[in-house]
């Protein structure tokens, strides 16, 4: 009897679900009324552009016996587990246990990667490899915004995001993507991505061995990326170079407005 009650349980198990997640059940969606495999299912296919509350969802169909039943981990007609991993607050199943789910109370959502390798930052307001502990700059609220490359809601993503120097975050693939264009400076604030010590110092050289640190066109005003910083220099062709961090990576402004 055991092993029959052993065998209904993992029937079926990595055999459902969708592109998203391996899972026996579908969800009813409480905002439209319709069936899918999973909100993303449900975000992807909704023609208004409204999204599923994951919270929300009340009632489950079982994918082994079509019974739909309130949100539970093992059908109460086939006996059949609908997700190795199940969290009753996310209203979430998912067979595929290697992905090592977990709950954080913080964010209020399940996530992926194993609970003893990420920490929750309250001040980025998600949570983190432990590797940046204590290691990145925070910026509140950080991973609740868009992707600056795609423009995908960051926070509860499924892809891999990636944390910047400056403490701005972007989806890992897009951050690859924009190596590939040459692009070396964050995409919101124009911070450096890396350290750039190493070019700025050959830059200076190269300024200095072409001459084109002449005074071309008089004076003018610049901003600093590196460390906000708005100063006067010399107008050139190249290098416009901050007078209070030494940095290249600055661009031209308009002469500031005196308070009167």
């Amino acid at each position: 009897m055991e092993l029959d009650d052993a065998a209904r349980h993992g029937f079926g198990r990595m055999g459902f679900g969708c592109k998203h997640y391996r899972r026996r059940c579908r969800i009813r969606a409480p905002c439209c009324n319709d069936v899918f495999h999973c909100r993303h299912c449900h975000n992807e296919s909704t023609k208004d552009g409204h999204e599923l509350d994951r919270h929300a969802v009340e009632s489950v169909i079982c994918l082994v016996c079509d019974t739909e039943q309130p949100v539970a981990q093992v059908c109460y007609n086939c006996g059949v587990c609908m997700g190795e991993y199940f969290c009753r607050e996310c209203k979430f199943f998912d067979d595929d246990v290697d992905r090592e789910h977990f709950h954080c109370k913080d964010c209020g959502i399940c996530r992926v990667g194993g609970k003893d390798n990420f920490f929750h930052c309250q001040k980025c307001g998600s949570c983190y490899s432990v590797s940046l502990r204590d290691k990145h700059c925070c910026i509140e609220n950080s991973m609740k915004n868009n992707c600056p490359i795609c423009y995908e809601y960051l926070f509860d993503s499924l892809r891999e995001t990636s944390v910047l120097r400056c403490g701005h975050t972007m989806h890992l693939q897009c951050f690859h993507e924009m190596l590939k264009h040459d692009k070396f400076s964050c995409p919101i604030c124009s911070m450096p991505i890396f350290d750039m010590d190493k070019f700025l110092r050959a830059l200076d050289a190269e300024i200095e061995a072409n001459m084109v640190h002449i005074d071309y066109m008089g004076k003018g005003w610049i901003v600093c990326n590196d460390c906000r910083d708005t100063t006067q220099v010399y107008s050139r062709v190249a290098g416009h170079k901050c007078c209070h961090c030494q940095s290249h990576n600055t661009c031209r402004v308009a002469a500031p407005v005196l308070p009167a």
